[in-house]
Formats: C-alpha cells, sequence, structure tokens
C-alpha cells in the first residue's frame, strides 16, 4: 500500500482518504456489523489510493477483483440487501459505477468459462493491457486474475493453479513474486473469515437453543 501511496498525484485538489470515507457513509447510513466493518473499509481505502493513483487505469480484470474479493469477504452478511447497498456506496465513494464493476465482472467469468486457462492471457482486456504505455499492477488485479483461472479451470490442484498463473504472469509481465504473495494472503485471510463465520454462526445456533429451551415450560 505505501507503493500507491508515493506515486500518488500531487496535484492540490486531490480527494483524500477521509473525502472517500465521508462519501462512503453519505451513501451508506446503515450501522455495519463490526465483524465486517474492517473489512468494509480496508477495500475503500485500497481503492482510494489507487482511484488517485496517475498510473491507475479502471480494468475489467480489477472489477472482478473487487467484486469477487467483496463477495468473499462479505459473506455471511444479512440482510443481503444492505450488502448489496454497501458495495453501491463503497464504488460511487471512489467514482465508480457499481453496475460497471458487476457488468464487466460478469462478462469476463463467461468469457473465462469458455478459454482454455492456457489461453487467458489472449482474452480482453488482457492484449489491450500488453499495449499500454503505462499499467498499474494491483492486488485486487491479482485477485480478478485468480478468480479467473478458477473459472476456466475450477480442477486444478494448487500446484497446477500455481504454475499457470505464473505463466500468465509472464506472458503479461506481471510481477510474478508480488502476485504470489498477494494471492497467498488473499487465501489466508478468506480461511480467517470462513473460520470467523463458522463461530459467529455456532453462537447463533447456541444463542438460539437457549432462547428456545427458557421459552419452553418446564414440566
Amino acid at each position: 500500500m505505501l507503493s500507491l501511496i508515493s506515486s500518488i498525484s500531487v496535484d492540490k485538489k486531490i480527494r483524500t482518504v477521509s473525502d472517500s470515507k465521508r462519501d462512503f457513509y453519505h451513501h451508506y447510513t446503515r450501522p455495519i456489523n463490526s465483524v465486517y466493518r474492517r473489512v468494509v473499509e480496508e477495500l475503500l481505502v485500497e481503492m482510494h489510493l489507487l482511484s488517485v493513483n496517475v498510473d491507475f487505469r479502471y480494468d475489467p480484470v480489477y472489477a472482478l477483483g473487487v467484486v469477487s474479493s467483496y463477495q468473499s469477504f462479505m459473506q455471511g452478511y444479512r440482510p443481503e440487501e444492505d450488502k448489496n447497498a454497501m458495495f453501491e456506496a463503497l464504488c460511487k465513494a471512489v467514482g465508480g459505477d457499481p453496475e460497471q464493476y458487476r457488468q464487466d465482472a460478469q462478462n469476463l467469468l463467461l468469457k473465462a468459462k469458455e478459454t482454455p486457462v492456457d489461453s487467458l492471457g489472449e482474452v480482453e482486456p488482457f492484449p489491450a493491457l500488453q499495449q499500454a504505455s503505462k499499467f498499474k499492477y494491483s492486488r485486487l488485479f491479482g485477485i480478478g486474475l485468480y478468480t479467473l483461472s478458477l473459472e476456466s479451470a475450477p480442477l486444478l490442484d494448487q500446484d497446477q493453479r500455481q504454475q499457470s498463473l505464473a505463466q500468465l504472469a509472464s506472458t503479461l509481465n506481471l510481477p510474478q513474486e508480488k502476485l504470489q504473495k498477494d494471492l497467498d494472503l488473499y487465501r489466508s485471510n478468506l480461511q480467517k473469515i470462513e473460520q470467523l463465520i463458522g463461530v459467529i454462526e455456532e453462537t447463533l445456533a447456541a444463542d438460539r437453543k437457549k432462547r428456545a429451551d427458557q421459552a419452553t415450560p418446564s414440566t
């Protein structure tokens, strides 16, 4: 994240993280479950820092990374409509269109489903990105790439997927070591959130049972 800060434009009118947070809470006014608040705010900060980076350009792979990471980390959030409203506020807070994010992500997944994993680099927008004079790699782009790999070849084992992603990263001139570290951390965090959700569900189930027992008259 520090690398993003160091390459941000020095334009005096540049939006700050506080501006984006204020916009987010303007669009989304309901309380956020404390378990998920940190997830939302960290993603918001990451998207903000990219949005004000002079080298960053929005693309569908990045959009897929945003959509898939949000869906993965917010799994289990209730009510569902609040989760959707939070996502829309997240995109709007950094000047994005939530429907464009969703549509671009969906279209890219459909392409991946019909494309062999070793040919993903030939799918748009990758050829255009290779020709771009500037391209800013980001963790969210890496997550989008990983999600495409899962969609294209869901049955690959971990070693095969790692090899496939390394080959794709080489084709696209991406920083392979950085990509691997980003994805390792992403998978680790997903495991943690899944474990946390399991604990929450067990606690809620125990509370419901306790209330039911208390409501049942003794004989």
